[in-house]
């Protein structure tokens, strides 16, 4: 498990592009992260980071109100999720986040807790927040990304 100190907002979204680089050229049909925190713990701003490594370069909003944002970049779609609201089964069924496409997708999930189901989870984030700074712990299905999100990280 990979641990770092976010001093700032700044290296929240640096942790995101770590992770857009780690998986940028990754042969995968769906690759799915889980996103745990507080209110506030940066989740979405991590989402805004990994996203900007990927091109996107429009704005980045929270789905706390819609649910699900989608973003269509160089051939592959994201999708934002975010079930702080979601209270049944049936609200997540209702997202289709198994639906099948042509192309690769990437899948953050904010607030996972809330899925009720068990799922095929590629990264685990769990962002906590005190006075000073965050602090993420980061686990890997896979070593290999996990090795690159700490090269990255640590080297820009």
């Amino acid at each position: 498990m990979l641990k770092l100190r976010l001093k700032n907002e700044s290296n929240t979204l640096l942790l995101g592009a770590a992770i857009g680089s780690a998986i940028k050229n990754l042969d995968f049909k769906n690759f799915e992260i889980h996103l745990n925190g507080n209110l506030g713990a940066g989740k979405t701003t991590l989402v805004r980071g990994v996203l900007q490594n990927l091109n996107w370069r429009d704005v980045v909003t929270s789905p706390s109100y819609t649910l699900c944002e989608e973003y269509e970049i160089d051939g592959r779609l994201l999708l934002h999720i975010d079930l702080y609201r979601i209270n049944s089964i049936e609200d997540v069924e209702v997202l289709n986040l198994d639906r099948e496409i042509a192309m690769p997708k990437i899948i953050f999930i904010e607030w996972p807790e809330n899925l009720q189901t068990e799922r095929n989870v590629d990264v685990i984030i769990d962002l906590e927040h005190d006075n000073q700074a965050r602090h993420a712990s980061i686990e890997c299905k896979d070593t290999n990304i996990e090795s690159s999100i700490k090269t990255y990280y640590e080297n820009e």
